[in-house]
């Protein structure tokens, strides 16, 4: 528990009863939640202040969940997006994650799985964390994938790039932001425009 990170989340759901077992679920585990039940309710409070995920139940009556999901998609591209549903398919499955969802979690779920699907978009994308400490750890994970896509070692990045093997190492754990002559040199090494870089951090 002491391990968690606090996150902003929203919470779209048709369903009282669940909306009040997330709320106690995610209130005790230190997040700032806001539960919903119209599709309008969510995109005001976006408007108001971005989350740093949404839960979104796939199917609320009236309501699509998918539908909103491509609202959402539309007007904020980046936002981190889990979908929840108690009426799990491969075709929904595949239909959401073409519109780049994080994770499909079906209901009933075990409090673990949502908890490790928090814990996994804290890692991949930096939720809760302050800018900078976003910036670091996605810079360093953008250079990893650019690295090992290439089926580059360190060693042979470090040779092209200039920059050292231990300097490079500590930019891809994320516990060092690299300056701007060594990202440059990185990012020349790699054949990426940094400006993909601070993009995916939200910059």
């Amino acid at each position: 528990m002491s391990d968690i990170v606090p996150l902003t989340v929203y919470a779209l759901d048709d369903d009282a009863d669940f909306r009040e077992y997330l709320q106690g679920l995610l209130s005790g585990d230190g997040h700032s939640v806001r539960m919903m039940s119209e599709p309008s309710e969510l995109f005001d409070a976006c408007e108001q202040h971005l989350p740093d995920v949404i839960l979104l139940d796939v199917k609320m009556g009236e309501h699509s969940g998918t539908e909103v999901l491509e609202e959402i998609r539309e007007r904020w591209p980046r936002q981190c997006v889990i979908m929840v549903t108690g009426y799990p398919s491969l075709d929904s499955m595949r239909e959401t994650f073409r519109k780049d969802v994080f994770d499909y979690i079906p209901k009933p779920f075990q409090v673990d799985d949502l908890r490790k699907s928090l814990a996994q978009a804290v890692n991949e994308l930096g939720l809760g964390q302050r800018p900078l400490d976003r910036l670091r750890a996605t810079l360093g994970r953008q250079i990893r994938l650019a690295r090992t896509e290439r089926g580059w070692t360190l060693r042979n990045l470090s040779e092209i790039s200039g920059v050292s093997v231990s300097q490079l190492s500590s930019i891809e754990r994320g516990t060092h932001l690299p300056s701007v002559e060594s990202l440059t040199s990185v990012a020349e090494a790699l054949g990426v425009a940094p400006s993909t870089w601070f993009a995916a951090a939200g910059f």
